[in-house]
């Protein structure tokens, strides 16, 4: 195998293995900082190493192992490993270095959600704790990410190192947390994936809609989160959300990169595998019990557009009660908004004008693009043209995506096209 296939192969080998090595470094040194850079440097080995003896049968347990070596090394010479000895009730004099490779076999389930407890700690800004995620549990490089949010990269970097300094600090226990904080602490947990995902799936910047990567990493996320606690409903519901949203991929961008709505998307090609995928975990929150939480709520939301053959087909008032009962579980201006689409499509556009027009004074959404772009949609719907077209060009003017302002601006020229033609 030559080296640069070589390389290439151990580069996708530490996306797969990477957090897994990190958290179980950092179970040990109780410093994702240290156990990121004892992890990197059992990647440098196996850089060097590999190209010449070839890749091991087990190269996860080979990395892992590696990791372990340079964090018992770490230990030593921070004078460290006495003190974790005794943690665990042990004479040092009485062990060997195997007693220590016990201590590190914990349970790699265990050591992923502690980790992610971690890189999604309240005491990191919401930025931090995205691109903290990534790096430790995406496996991604700093330019990927950078590249994911349009952002500088020396922006993303400073956001990495001041969110491990601020976990140093702040002396953040590297553990899972107990009883009601438990609860808590989960959503920030599923803030964070859903942010990642929505990012993805609706970029509000640069010159892609959709940004693939994102989304597939905040799934792979939840799936990861949902294996090790699969007692919860909620993470079934995010799950299930973003499976349902990620079949329509294909369809959410023209071959050129044009946004395609979803009322003008060919269903049939939706991926119906994730489909199938996120009506199962859906049906697991549901059997879980209680009321569902907002991303459940969402999630059958989604469902109610999957199960639908064709745009006609869809079930809007069964949309617009689930929108209902969000708004009682997860208040906020943009729920409502939403929710007066669903109602606009079920009973029609003057309704949802209403509800629109009472949100215009909503602080929140002053600069919120999609405010003018739903008010738009509804006053073209009623023939309203000249309205519905400023509407669009504001809308415009508040998006900083390049593909939706096109799309909003078309929107704006179609009215135009409308009041030439004689429909006012």
């Amino acid at each position: 195998m030559k080296p640069s296939s070589t390389h290439r192969t151990i580069d996708a080998i530490w996306r797969i293995e990477s957090a897994k090595i990190i958290a179980g470094l950092a179970r040990i040194v109780r410093d994702v900082g240290v156990a990121e850079d004892l992890a990197q440097d059992a990647l440098v080995i196996a850089l060097e190493k590999w190209p010449e003896t070839g890749i091991p049968d087990n190269p996860g347990a080979w990395l892992m192992t590696t990791a372990k070596r340079r964090a018992l090394d770490w230990l030593r010479r921070k004078q460290l490993l006495g003190r974790k000895y005794e943690e665990l009730g042990r004479e040092m004099e009485s062990r060997h270095e195997d007693d220590f490779d016990a201590v590190m076999d914990g349970d790699i389930s265990d050591d992923l959600l502690r980790l992610i407890f971690t890189t999604c700690h309240p005491v990191l800004s919401s930025e931090a704790r995205v691109a903290l995620t990534l790096r430790l549990l995406g496996g991604l490089t700093t330019v990927e990410i950078a590249h994911a949010f349009f952002v500088p990269e020396p922006t993303v970097a400073q956001r990495i190192v001041r969110a491990k300094r601020t976990l140093a600090a702040a002396r953040v226990p590297f553990e899972v947390p107990q009883g009601a904080e438990l609860k808590a602490r989960l959503q920030s947990v599923y803030e964070v994936i859903y942010l990642m995902f929505n990012e993805g799936y609706s970029a509000t910047s640069g010159e892609n809609w959709i940004r693939p990567v994102l989304c597939g990493e905040a799934l792979r996320l939840g799936r990861i989160l949902a294996e090790i606690v699969p007692g919860e409903s909620e993470v079934h519901g995010l799950v299930a959300l973003m499976e349902i949203q990620s079949s329509r991929f294909k369809t959410r961008v023209s071959p050129t990169g044009e946004p395609i709505l979803l009322m003008d998307q060919n269903r049939a090609l939706w991926d119906h595998l994730l489909i199938r995928r996120g009506l199962t975990a859906l049906q697991r929150a549901e059997r879980i019990g209680g009321m569902l939480g907002p991303y459940a709520l969402q999630a059958s939301i989604a469902a109610c557009h999957a199960r639908a053959r064709t745009s006609e087909e869809t079930d809007w008032v069964r949309i617009s009660a689930l929108y209902e009962a969000l708004c009682q579980v997860a208040p906020s201006p943009v729920v409502e908004l939403n929710r007066a689409v669903a109602l606009a499509m079920a009973f029609g556009p003057e309704v949802g004008l209403e509800i629109v027009d009472a949100l215009a004074s909503e602080p929140s959404l002053k600069g919120y693009h999609l405010l003018p772009s739903v008010r738009g949609d509804f006053l073209f719907k009623l023939g309203r043209l000249k309205e519905a077209c400023e509407e669009f060009k504001r809308a415009a003017s508040l998006t900083h995506n390049a593909r939706e302002q096109a799309l909003l601006l078309g929107r704006a020229s179609d009215c135009i096209a409308g009041t030439e033609d004689g429909r006012l």
